[in-house]
């Protein structure tokens, strides 16, 4: 007997429900600041890289993504143990984010969000997320992570994969 897959559908994304996963990056007006005489607002300080195990160093990337087929299904997570890892998109478009809570992922563990263009996130060390998921074609974005001696044999990447049918990423 073929089990059905779990139906997970995306919630908002708000630095209140994303705190147990990492940090939301958005502009941020009690975070900003007038410089270059008046002509630009830093919004400073809105997320921290957590990188430097195993002496790691912080790089800038960019990832360009393409979407998946819908409905979108979630069958394996992906997490860091050695750093941090942050997307900010390069474009104001909708784009995915899955998680899961645990030390092993579970289909039933997963929860979903739905971003604009204009919030990146920051996955937390060691939390379980699934890889970049994009609603539209060719969408690039700012990647900040770990590069480090420890990333020799994918000490820093770790999968798992879930058994079964998995779950199914529903978009409204």
């Amino acid at each position: 007997m073929t089990s059905k897959p779990l139906e997970i559908r995306p919630e908002p994304l708000t630095k209140e429900v994303f705190a147990p996963f990492g940090q939301v990056i958005e502009v941020d007006y009690d975070k900003s600041y007038l410089i270059n005489e008046g002509t630009t607002r830093r919004f400073h300080d809105l997320a921290q890289a957590d990188v430097k195990d195993g002496e790691g160093e912080a790089i800038l990337s960019i990832f360009r993504g393409t979407p998946r087929p819908l409905p979108i299904a979630i069958s394996m997570m992906e997490r860091h143990p050695l750093g941090s890892q942050a997307f900010v998109p390069m474009q104001s478009a909708l784009w995915l984010i899955v998680v899961c809570e645990g030390e092993v992922p579970t289909p039933a563990g997963c929860r979903a969000f739905i971003a604009s263009g204009s919030q990146g996130v920051q996955y937390a060390k060691n939390v379980w997320h699934h890889p970049l998921l994009v609603l539209e074609p060719a969408q690039d974005f700012l990647i900040v992570d770990r590069k480090g001696p420890a990333d020799e044999g994918a000490a820093n990447l770790e999968e798992h994969w879930f058994e079964g049918t998995g779950a199914i990423l529903r978009i409204p």
